[in-house]
């Protein structure tokens, strides 16, 4: 029954050979001006067996940077260096899609231009810090946006969307969970606006939902996706109505058939069961998983593939050994968000890869 997870997968125009998708994850190797190293292209390269491969969150626009070294689409050089990444995955055989992130009030004015203050729906600030290379910092209480602000982010992604494809992405997601700024606008606590934006959980939807118009416009929906994390109280978020809240967002985001949801189930309820129904499309089960734990929610019908993090990081192959029952290698997280290769492009594929191909 393993076999299920390397079983082909349609997700909109995307045609996937197995069902063990990489996650989106942060590793602080950009260069300061946004743009990726050749090593990033081998870093993704390493991983093609993947389904398809989620980047790293990349900012659509540089008030949307907030963690330090991460690359971004916001202009024509970062999505140069990009280019040479969807190259040499797809050399590789892969696939790969950008996830556009745009942090909102959980930047630092180390990250932004001319040492702007971060912006946010409402001014409320979050607790926690940002890390710096000189050091963790406290948030600070951010700017809420002007409405015309809030139209200039939308056209930021769809720009970055059309950078995105230019540079030979297969697909762009959106990423609405972790506390960042389109979870900033759906969550009651920390969208506190009395104009269209604000108010019910509709209203709290309007900006990720024309966020997520733009980028259909540009890519069509069939090659755009969503992350989604509810309940997750990371950077400080949260909702009074959670259940209410992405049930009714859920509903509006089947409307608009794009290829994938990925939704990082946290909290007592099980998200998975609660928002599966509503959406249509491929649904992408991520956090945490194990092979047994994907191979089990693929076979009850819980999701169509599962996303795997850490894993990937230290077990470039990880499909092949998923495949084969081999021993996985365990990552060094002292070096999850440091420069240079090393804990990034130098884990070496399972011994007995050459004894087990996939189709």
């Amino acid at each position: 029954m393993r076999d299920l997870l390397f079983t082909p997968l349609q997700a909109g125009a995307l045609s996937l050979p197995n069902r063990v998708v990489m996650a989106p994850m942060t590793r602080s190797r950009a260069l300061d001006d946004g743009t990726v190293p050749s090593m990033t292209a081998d870093y993704y390269a390493q991983r093609a067996s993947a389904g398809l491969i989620l980047t790293e969150g990349l900012f659509p626009e540089a008030m949307g940077k907030g963690y330090v070294r991460t690359p971004g689409l916001a202009n024509d050089e970062q999505a140069a260096s990009w280019a040479r990444v969807t190259r040499a995955v797809h050399a590789a055989g892969g696939r790969i899609a950008a996830q556009l992130m745009h942090v909102g009030r959980i930047s630092d004015p180390l990250f932004l231009p001319h040492g702007s203050t971060p912006v946010a729906p409402s001014a409320v600030r979050p607790h926690g810090s940002s890390y710096t290379d000189v050091g963790p910092r406290p948030h600070i209480t951010p700017r809420a946006l002007e409405r015309a602000e809030i139209k200039r982010i939308v056209n930021a992604f769809a720009a970055a969307t059309e950078r995105a494809l230019e540079a030979g992405f297969d697909a762009v997601e959106l990423h609405a969970g972790s506390g960042y700024l389109p979870m900033q606008f759906l969550s009651s606590r920390t969208n506190h606006r009395l104009d269209e934006y604000g108010g019910d959980a509709l209203a709290r939807s309007r900006f990720l939902l024309e966020v997520l118009d733009a980028m259909v416009a540009i890519a069509d929906a069939g090659r755009v996706g969503l992350k989604l994390t509810p309940e997750l109280p990371f950077n400080d978020i949260a909702d009074d109505t959670p259940e209410h809240t992405y049930t009714t967002l859920m509903r509006e985001v089947a409307k608009r058939d794009i290829a994938f949801v990925e939704v990082v189930s946290t909290g007592p309820v099980d998200w998975h069961s609660l928002l599966r129904p509503l959406f249509k499309g491929a649904y992408f089960l991520g956090g945490g998983q194990t092979g047994d734990s994907a191979l089990e929610h693929v076979q009850a019908g819980r999701a169509d593939a599962a996303v795997f993090g850490q894993a990937f990081i230290a077990n470039p192959d990880l499909p092949l050994r998923l495949l084969a029952g081999a021993p996985l290698a365990s990552a060094d997280r002292d070096t999850f968000y440091s420069p240079g290769p090393q804990g990034y492009v130098d884990y070496p594929v399972w011994a007995n890869a050459d004894a087990l191909a996939l189709a």
